[in-house]
């Protein structure tokens, strides 16, 4: 891999899906030390955000007789209905104290359509709607990402999906990254992501 046409996508390192969160992640601090010492080593850095309205149709608190974790058939597909989390402009929204984010190049906003949830960096949930990533990309001349964050079984294995369909090399940090692993959706993931073509590092390896 040449760092010199390779981003690192920083996926939802956000408060509310770190221990305490209002959808943690086992362990999901852990992945913010791991994510500071890479930074250096890639000239562009991307950090994504969850930015959920409070209305938004992902919540289970927003459907009748409906329970966290449960599943909703939406327009687009299965939808998992979530614990409120990521409201715009809350706490829980915030990135973790400890990540660096002041180096960061663009942070790119997702989930912020009340009808449609996204958990790719690159598009919406319904695999159409792009949030204008790869463009910039592309412009900047980038082949390949690297990515860390929350939580690796959603919106990190959407995103390296996604990003193999566009072309890039992918490789997936695999002590940067915490799952949820609802019902088996690691396995899932893990198997998705291997058949796809996604490698996966240890950040001791892309430094060596």
């Amino acid at each position: 891999m040449n760092s010199e046409n390779t981003a690192l996508l920083m996926i939802d390192i956000q408060n509310d899906f770190c221990p305490g969160g209002a959808l943690a992640v086992a362990d999901g601090d852990a992945v913010v030390p791991v994510t500071n010492r890479l930074q250096d080593h890639f000239p562009v850095r991307v950090l994504t955000q969850d930015w959920h309205p409070a209305d938004h149709s992902s919540f289970a608190a927003n459907h009748l007789n409906t329970e966290p974790f449960s599943v909703m058939a939406m327009s687009y597909g299965d939808q998992v209905l979530w614990p409120n989390h990521c409201v715009q402009g809350s706490s829980g929204a915030q990135f973790h104290r400890n990540l660096v984010t002041e180096t960061a190049h663009i942070v790119v906003r997702k989930g912020y359509n009340s009808t449609i949830d996204s958990y790719s960096a690159f598009f919406e949930n319904d695999h159409k709607t792009k949030t204008g990533l790869a463009g910039l990309l592309n412009d900047l001349g980038i082949e390949s990402v690297v990515l860390t964050g929350l939580a690796m079984d959603f919106c990190v294995c959407y995103t390296a999906l996604d990003a193999v369909d566009l072309g890039f090399g992918v490789t997936l940090v695999s002590d940067g990254c915490r799952a949820i692993d609802l019902d088996g959706s690691l396995d899932g993931a893990m198997k998705s992501m291997t058949d796809r073509g996604v490698t996966f590092a240890t950040s001791a390896e892309l430094l060596a």
